[in-house]
């Protein structure tokens, strides 16, 4: 029997040293506090330091928006300006004939209304000349009614011609228009 409790003892000795073992292999692969302490404050830097960095792109993003928006607005006319070089030289050039020909001077403004229109068409600027519509408020601007066989609110006549570029008004059309009958 004592061999049997020798055997107990030096067994539940085993079990003690095993357990021991275990417990300090467990307490090595855990961290202690510090070490998880340092690993959440380096992770807290990563993510603080993308934070930044996103947040430094996104400045620059709209920094360089900004700047194209701005180049946009100063040469979006660019174009337009070229093309109308060309008709100033034309009414230039007119206006520097010496000879007082009046049919020639008549033509040269013609040639040159055609270089006008030709831009505006380029540029899709088209004009409004509404005699004979009905008046629309968002096209016309009505300056005066007159007597008239047609029907009330009818234009009759256009005073100054309206223009539209891309079927936005840039001027309305000035017009008298026809007085309701009495």
């Amino acid at each position: 029997m004592e061999q049997q409790e020798n055997k107990a003892q030096i067994s539940q000795q085993e079990a003690g040293a095993t357990i021991e073992t275990s417990a300090a292999q467990v307490a090595d692969k855990v961290p202690s506090l510090e070490e998880m302490l340092q690993e959440a404050e380096r992770k807290a830097q990563e993510h603080y330091d993308a934070w930044m960095y996103a947040k430094a792109e996104g400045e620059n993003i709209r920094r360089r928006a900004a700047e194209d928006v701005s180049k946009a607005q100063k040469f979006a006319v660019e174009r337009f300006s070229n093309e109308m070089l060309a008709v100033m030289d034309s009414l230039q050039a007119g206006l520097a004939v010496e000879t007082e020909n009046v049919e020639s001077f008549k033509s040269g403004m013609e040639l040159t209304l055609k270089q006008l229109s030709s831009v505006f068409e380029k540029f899709n600027i088209k004009e409004i000349n509404p005699v004979g519509e009905k008046l629309d408020p968002h096209k016309h601007q009505a300056i005066g009614v007159v007597d008239s066989e047609q029907e009330a609110n009818t234009v009759v006549s256009v005073m100054q011609k309206g223009y539209t570029l891309n079927e936005r008004v840039l001027r309305p059309a000035l017009v008298m228009v026809a007085k309701a009958k009495e």
